[in-house]
């Protein structure tokens, strides 16, 4: 049994870093706490708390250490290569979070916009797909499925296959999509019955239909601005 154990084993349970952020959650502890559980073990003259504040002080607390290069960390007593590795690992990490930038999701305001967010695509598109657009509370395109490519049929476009999806993506709402070859836009009886059967079946589980677009060539029809929906 190494000093450090024995000095870990006679500090207080509720003390001890690791204990501690399991027990509070990480944002109780304190850098040296932190540190501490990152170097993981001390030394046989030292505990891991000991040569955690020392650390600590060496770059001034976390002003220095973040710009801190393996040589720098292994300059210090009981810093090897592996805990100075596993440091800059941390530290790196920590840079890149600090640094990341949630995506920016499209915004579905009208049925131009949802339009528009397709359209390049599948206008020039030799079959139908249907398409679906699955949005959150503020009707931002967090998830697109292509759910089925082929004519529309109302027992092909089952409403369980596009809501297991909106289900599973916890979406807030859909907009359904499909594109006619032909370029000509004009909604089918096919299509309003499709529509009509996505409305009641979004109805039944809570998550809306907000409309279904028929993509031509450049253009397009809205089945809401035509009162289906």
């Amino acid at each position: 049994m190494t000093v450090s154990s024995i000095m870990i084993k006679n500090v207080p349970k509720n003390d001890r870093p690791r204990e501690r952020l399991l027990e509070n959650g990480a944002d109780h502890l304190s850098n040296q706490e932190l540190l501490a559980i990152l170097l993981g073990s001390g030394t046989k003259a030292e505990s891991v708390m000991a040569l955690s504040n020392r650390v600590l002080m060496h770059f001034e607390g976390l002003k220095l250490l973040h710009d801190a290069t393996i040589e720098e960390l292994t300059a210090i007593k009981g810093i090897g290569t592996a805990k100075g590795v596993q440091l800059l690992s941390s530290i790196e990490l920590g840079k890149r979070m600090s640094q990341y930038k949630p995506e920016v999701r499209y915004v579905i305001r009208s049925p131009e916009d949802g339009a528009n967010y397709v359209m390049e695509e599948m206008r020039t598109l030799r079959q139908e797909h249907f398409v679906v657009l699955f949005l959150d509370t503020k009707n931002q395109v967090i998830h697109r499925q292509t759910i089925f490519i082929g004519s529309l049929n109302a027992s092909i476009v089952h409403p369980r296959e596009v809501f297991r999806e909106a289900v599973k993506r916890s979406a807030a709402s859909i907009i359904v999509i499909h594109n006619h070859p032909s370029g000509d836009p004009t909604p089918s009886k096919e299509d309003i019955h499709v529509t009509r059967r996505l409305v009641d079946s979004g109805k039944m589980i809570g998550i809306e239909l907000l409309d279904h677009l028929i993509i031509g060539d450049r253009k397009f029809v809205s089945l809401k601005e035509k009162g289906y929906v």
